[in-house]
């Protein structure tokens, strides 16, 4: 079946997302992280594109951005192809690491680009991940309240106040405000913590206790596995609950 056509934006800004292939875990620690913004900020002053917002989740990605030398699809592929190879070198793994492509949408007015400012930055907090936003480290927003690393936050500030106190002030005003809003997004459920977690081993398994898979045999093993990681778990995750090696689960 042919692609649809990404609908071209006006302004050039696109609210963008990657996702994991099969919801794979795609950050398994700090590193991971940091060696991703480190990506975007090596391909933004290649590429030349400006960025507003991100916001990385343990098996997706969220991107506020404008288009200005490199067309998106140029830009993405630099991203996905630095990424993907240093990972499956860390983690001695072959193969694809994001779902297809990217998805994205035009934002072409400010209110909904304040909207989907909001919404990127708000995405841990409504994960349940962080009971403020201010406490989740892999977003941008430290990078407006305080020093700017990789976004271009002037442009979103500005349509606040021209003051950079007021403006600060007032963006942490917006972001904390509760809403229904929505905007693109995978529909995928919330990452199971360590009880829903076991249950689901268990109900897979057929297992009293998910320490159980360690006696498996291999095959049968690894079946489970790819079950954990296709749900979203983490392979520290499933580390820790069964207690297989984390050599072996990265392998799988």
């Amino acid at each position: 079946m042919a692609r649809t056509a990404r609908k071209e934006s006006r302004t050039g800004i696109y609210h963008v997302m990657l996702r994991g292939i099969n919801r794979q875990i795609i950050f398994e620690d700090d590193e991971d992280y940091q060696k991703f913004l480190w990506i975007i900020k090596d391909t933004k002053e290649k590429s030349g594109y400006e960025i507003y917002a991100y916001c990385l989740m343990s098996n997706h990605i969220h991107l506020l951005l404008k288009e200005v030398t490199e067309d998106l699809g140029i830009v993405f592929r630099r991203i996905g192809a630095s990424y993907v190879y240093w990972y499956n070198w860390k983690y001695s793994r072959r193969g694809h690491l994001f779902q297809a492509r990217y998805k994205s949408e035009a934002v072409e007015m400010d209110s909904y680009f304040l909207t989907v400012l909001r919404y990127i930055h708000q995405n841990p907090y409504k994960a349940g991940i962080v009971k403020n936003i201010a406490d989740y480290p892999w977003s941008s927003y430290g990078e407006y309240v305080g020093e700017p690393r990789i976004c271009d936050v002037e442009f979103a500030l500005n349509m606040f106040s021209t003051n950079r106190v007021n403006a600060v002030k007032l963006f942490k005003e917006f972001n904390l405000v509760e809403n229904q809003d929505r905007c693109l997004d995978y529909d995928q459920d919330a990452r199971l913590n360590d009880t829903e977690a076991s249950n689901f081993i268990r109900s897979i398994s057929g297992v009293q206790s998910p320490t159980e898979i360690q006696g498996f045999k291999k095959d049968k093993r690894n079946e489970v596995i790819k079950e954990c990681k296709a749900k979203g778990l983490s392979i520290r995750q499933i580390e820790r609950l069964t207690g297989v090696s984390f050599g072996v689960i990265r392998t799988i």
